[in-house]
């Protein structure tokens, strides 16, 4: 599992907040969700994204904004036009003196809005992430990217948009995956851009022998791994791989699985509570619960069981 892929498997990262948009202008929300993740993708007419701090952005039908929270920003039909409403964490909607929202309501199925039939169509994901995996992508990432129609062809919008109206047995599921796939392709067409200052680890995957390795690590981080027997694994001398890996990804083969093994065990005590220590020590390729209470507090601060209760 590679960052990107952690996105989407890490702790309450599945069950993302759907909902389709349908506005007639003037129109302005305030988004104040503090979600760590949230995909705009314009399905008709145009929106524009307007950070607190940072530049505004025009979306164009078929465009698609990823933004990093926590911070808030404004989502409106143009940069001047005053918030009408107000989304609050837990998708709360008030207007902005704290009343309950009157001019925007319920349309159907996972759709709401001024008008059934306005001109402009907004699809909102929404992702609840957790977890360390998560986070080695959200830290890679600008507070708002865009993805323009015309740098991109695929047709998982459309899709989309046809599937969020749906209310049949297991749609949930359904457009979970839809917009799963819809963001790991907006992200891997931004980090492929020409000049994208793409994280070293997803760079890295490009290389035969040091994307292999990654890969070895990343799927298989219980194995008793050495620069040696990796070495062994890409077909290189044990100098050449440790020399190759580190202009890569810009640290060593072992204090790269070092990290990554206590990055999955923090996920893995979040998510698991009834897993044992010992239990999480030998999924991540530690010996014994001593030996992972050793490396991880001196890596968070604080011992696995405490991690764990403060996450609970």
């Amino acid at each position: 599992m590679d960052p990107l892929a952690g996105l989407l498997d890490g702790p309450r990262a599945r069950g993302a907040f759907l909902l389709k948009s349908v506005m007639t202008p003037p129109w302005s929300l305030r988004i104040e969700d503090e979600a760590p993740l949230t995909v705009m993708a314009q399905v008709r007419g145009e929106s524009w994204v307007v950070p607190d701090h940072g530049d505004a952005v025009r979306l164009g039908t078929g465009d698609l904004a990823i933004a990093r929270g926590p911070d808030p920003y404004l989502v409106a039909d143009d940069p001047a036009t005053p918030p009408q409403a107000m989304i609050l964490p837990g998708q709360e909607c008030l207007t902005p003196d704290g009343r309950h929202l009157t001019e925007l309501s319920d349309l159907g199925v996972r759709t709401w809005g001024s008008d059934p039939d306005g001109p402009v169509v907004l699809l909102t994901g929404t992702y609840p992430l957790e977890g360390e995996i998560s986070r080695r992508l959200l830290n890679a990432l600008p507070p708002l990217l865009v993805v323009r129609d015309e740098d991109w062809e695929n047709p998982l919008v459309p899709l989309l948009a046809g599937e969020i109206v749906k209310d049949s047995p297991g749609q949930e599921a359904v457009l979970d995956r839809v917009l799963d796939l819809l963001l790991v392709a907006a992200l891997r067409t931004w980090f492929d851009r020409p000049g994208a200052s793409a994280p070293a680890w997803y760079r890295a995957h490009g290389d035969p022998v040091v994307g292999r390795a990654l890969k070895l690590l990343q799927h298989k981080p219980s194995e008793p791994w050495t620069v040696a027997s990796l070495a062994a694994e890409t077909g290189v001398s044990r100098a050449a791989f440790a020399r190759r890996f580190a202009a890569a990804v810009g640290e060593t083969p072992m204090a790269y699985l070092a990290s990554w093994r206590l990055a999955l065990a923090a996920d893995l005590l979040r998510q698991h509570p009834d897993l044992t220590i010992g239990a999480v020590a030998r999924q991540v390729g530690y010996g014994s619960s001593f030996a992972l209470s050793t490396a991880f507090k001196r890596e968070h601060g604080i011992s696995p069981q405490g991690y764990r209760t403060g996450a609970a």
